[in-house]
């Protein structure tokens, strides 16, 4: 009877595994396709701000509908599959590996929050490769709806909402510091300079996006009202409702498309070490 491998050998073979080539050129694969979907939902954001709007959702599922109308589009709507799936994955296991000695657990805990929201994310684009719908903001009311019903729903309800606030605010602030340099080796030149624009402009637009998503969750909460809830495409949409609301609205959308541009760079100069 075979030996069951030490706990050493199967860390080894994973942290070989996570540092192949191809492991990495799969992660790196994951990172252009969500710019790819961050410039559809930027797109769709800039349409909504004009006169006449649009029916799309702008929000991955919107995004993922949209691609899958175009020539190719359900062997774009695999590869989307693929990409998100191993970058949530090699997030999951480069969180596991490679976590600090101080403060462990928080770090594992939001490498496997960003690793699951890649791979629902690949979920439901696997769903709309296969002929059905990415009504994600059917999920985002679901979902809520399920929390509402739960005992101490409504305090859960508003956790959520200030959770995805916080990251909104997380977002923002590694805007404006360029916290996200650490995530890059940045080029020389004038391409750096590029990059590093992109990535702010991006990053203060998700910040914004992931903002109104809070304050959607917020309203939901106190009102015990799901419908509220409408997920990204209701946040965007809620910016329409500011003062020069469609300005706002261009403008994030704007910020969406320079932060899918950032991430095609960051699928490039990625620090994955």
């Amino acid at each position: 009877m075979p030996q069951t491998p030490s706990r050493s050998s199967t860390r080894h073979a994973t942290r070989r595994l996570h540092n192949s080539r191809a492991w990495r050129g799969l992660a790196r694969t994951g990172f252009a396709v969500n710019g790819l979907l961050h410039i559809l939902i930027g797109a769709i954001a800039l349409q909504l701000a004009l006169p006449g709007g649009s029916d799309a959702d702008a929000d991955q599922g919107g995004a993922l509908e949209s691609l899958a109308t175009t020539p190719f589009g359900g062997v774009l709507l695999w590869i989307v599959t693929v990409g998100l799936a191993a970058l949530g994955l090699w997030l999951i296991v480069d969180g596991i590996l490679d976590r600090p000695d101080d403060g462990a657990a928080q770090h594992v805990a939001v490498a496997l929050a960003k690793g699951l929201t890649y791979l629902a994310l690949a979920v439901t684009a696997g769903r709309v490769a296969l002929g059905g719908r990415g009504d994600s903001s059917g999920d985002a009311q679901s979902a809520t709806a399920a929390l509402l019903e739960a005992p101490g729903g409504v305090v859960l309800v508003i956790l959520a909402g200030l959770a995805v606030l916080a990251i909104g605010v997380y977002f923002g602030v590694k805007g404006v510091t360029q916290g996200f340099r650490d995530d890059i080796d940045t080029p020389g030149g004038a391409a750096g300079k590029a990059v590093v624009a992109l990535g702010v402009g991006g990053y203060l637009a998700k910040g914004v996006a992931l903002g109104a998503l809070g304050v959607l969750l917020g309203s939901a909460a106190i009102a015990s009202d799901s419908a509220r809830s409408t997920g990204l495409d209701g946040a965007l949409r809620s910016l329409l409702e500011l003062p020069f609301g469609g300005y706002v609205l261009g403008g994030v959308g704007v910020g969406l498309i320079a932060y899918g541009v950032y991430c095609f760079a960051r699928a490039r100069y990625a620090r994955l070490d």
